[in-house]
């Protein structure tokens, strides 16, 4: 018999998944397929990954909720390529079904699938769906990529219709009927198989935010100090256990800002789509050449919280022990990071990746080039911001930083890495003079 196969990426979920909806009514049955990616894994800095306990956990629960369904789900560790050889030469498989996934890796991996499912006779299909609006589909009236976000909000909005955020049936159409069960289906593998330790940070619940969180998230995603101060749904956006449409309904009706900063979702990844480079390198070739001055020991100080700085080292050490970071400590962190020590955006952006609960590749690089001033849309080079002036405005009672730094304020806080004043000068100089140097 002829199979569809429907391979989970970034959408480990069965409801309002695009690709997994059409793979539905492919005509053939499907079985769903998840791949613990080597080429992915094998990069990770240590054994001990929230994120990677994080998804086996959400494709065990998929893979119970196939078998209850009527069908079965494949869970396989190897290299996609590798995979999809044996899966080919196997099974009869009419089509393999996916999302569209628009990161650098998986802009080479899926066509190199695609090839490989040709030469076996089987269809490859993506199909949007972390994304309202990709690629091409947001454009200046000139034609160009927008790299102005109001010129892209302002189009987003003109483009946006009803039918765009309604939900897709998947999970109606999960059903034995158009299910398969395979005969003799290999063992999903299990964490320490892959040579990973089961570790748990928290993670909220994938589903929608409640409603009075999101109507003030205008007024509490600035306040660190608040336990309700974001949706705290990244990371389900991150790994798709939760339909970014579902979310962006939710906001439309309820929250502008919201909205907004979702939009800021669709943004970079449209910006990582056509420039892939940046992932690691400055988008503006003037600031390609500034001389960070990349002292591994203030590094190091920044990674552990021990700049003192309050507010950079209440966000570094929330991030290390938690996975995540408060809107207004990430800009601070990250601001203090390229400015006040000079050390190269991607330093941060190699560090946030391996700490990040929600880390995904184009909100990351996008943020940390804005706030570095080199990217496609960047904070002016000349910004930088006060951390204390930060503190001061966004966590004036300390509430936020006596959680985290509970010394503050005593003989065991350190002094100031460096003075805020002077930093401020020499990276304000080094930035002008690598401009006038490129010109």
């Amino acid at each position: 018999m002829k199979i569809t196969l429907f391979w989970h990426r970034r959408d480990i979920r069965l409801h309002d998944n695009a690709g997994l909806a059409a793979a539905l009514q492919s005509g053939y049955p499907v079985v769903p397929l998840f791949i613990y990616d080597r080429d992915i894994l094998d990069l990770l800095p240590s054994r001990r990954d929230a994120r990677v306990t994080f998804i086996y956990q959400q494709v065990e629960g998929l893979a119970a909720r196939t078998e209850v369904a009527g069908g079965n789900f494949l869970a396989l560790y190897g290299r996609p390529l590798e995979v999809f050889a044996q899966l080919l030469s196997k099974h009869e498989i009419a089509a393999v079904y996916t999302n569209e996934d628009y990161e650098p890796y998986a802009r080479e991996r899926d066509p190199a699938v695609a090839a490989l499912c040709a030469r076996h006779g089987a269809e490859f299909r993506a199909f949007k769906d972390q994304v309202i609006f990709a690629k091409d589909e947001i454009q200046t009236k000139s034609g160009t990529v927008p790299k102005v976000f109001g010129a892209y909000q302002k189009a987003w909005l003109a483009a946006l219709r009803d039918e765009q955020l309604q939900q897709h049936p998947s999970a109606d159409l999960f059903t034995a009927t158009n299910l398969h069960r395979l005969p003799n289906a290999p063992a999903r593998p299990t964490l320490p198989e892959m040579g990973f330790e089961p570790f748990e940070q928290f993670v909220p619940a994938a589903e929608l935010p409640p409603e009075a969180l999101v109507r003030d998230y205008h007024l509490t995603r600035n306040q660190p100090g608040l336990v309700n101060s974001s949706t705290r749904r990244s990371v389900h956006l991150r790994f798709g256990t939760l339909s970014v449409r579902e979310l962006m309904r939710q906001a439309k009706e309820l929250n502008p800002k919201l909205l907004a900063e979702l939009i800021w979702r669709d943004f970079f990844m449209m910006l990582l789509w056509h420039y892939p480079f940046t992932a690691t390198e400055s988008y503006d070739p003037r600031l390609r050449r500034v001389p960070y001055r990349n002292n591994e020991e203030e590094f190091q100080a920044w990674c552990e919280g021990r700049t003192g700085y309050p507010l950079v080292d209440a966000g570094m050490r929330e991030l290390n022990a938690t996975g995540y970071l408060p809107n207004r400590a990430r800009i601070a962190a990250a601001g203090f990071l390229v400015k006040h020590l000079l050390i190269d955006w991607r330093w941060g952006d190699r560090y946030f990746a391996d700490k990040l609960l929600d880390y995904d590749m184009a909100q990351n690089v996008g943020n940390w080039q804005w706030m570095a001033g080199t990217g496609a849309v960047a904070a002016p080079w000349f910004r930088v911001y006060s951390p204390q002036s930060q503190l001061d405005t966004y966590d004036p009672e300390l509430t936020y930083v006596k959680k985290w730094v509970p010394e503050v304020g005593s003989d065991a806080y350190p002094n100031p890495i460096v003075d805020h004043k002077f930093a401020r000068q020499r990276a304000i100089d080094t930035l002008r003079a690598a401009y006038r140097q490129a010109e």
